[in-house]
């Protein structure tokens, strides 16, 4: 669910749901509470490297599978500073 003027709007199945609370809501459909967060979370690892663009040190990185099982992965990297994205 994500959060949109005064609603909650799943972007999936276009479900909407009026805000109840500040950070959490009550679904009717399963009558759970769920958390709702507006603002976001690094969950990504973070690197000591050099951002092309704006030459902050600290960047968060994944690995991704390009091309065939054999060839390595690919690290692509984005600015924790300016969001900026490279690959190595």
């Amino acid at each position: 669910m994500y959060p949109k003027d005064d609603i909650f709007l799943c972007k999936k199945c276009g479900f909407e749901q009026k805000k109840v609370a500040r950070d959490i809501i009550l679904t009717k459909s399963s009558k759970k509470e769920v958390p709702i967060l507006e603002h976001s979370v690094d969950i990504l690892p973070k690197i000591k490297t050099a951002c092309p663009k704006c030459r902050h040190n600290e960047a968060f990185w994944v690995l991704r599978q390009m091309r065939g099982s054999d060839e390595p992965e690919t690290r692509f990297f984005t600015c924790t500073k300016c969001g900026f994205r490279w690959r190595e």
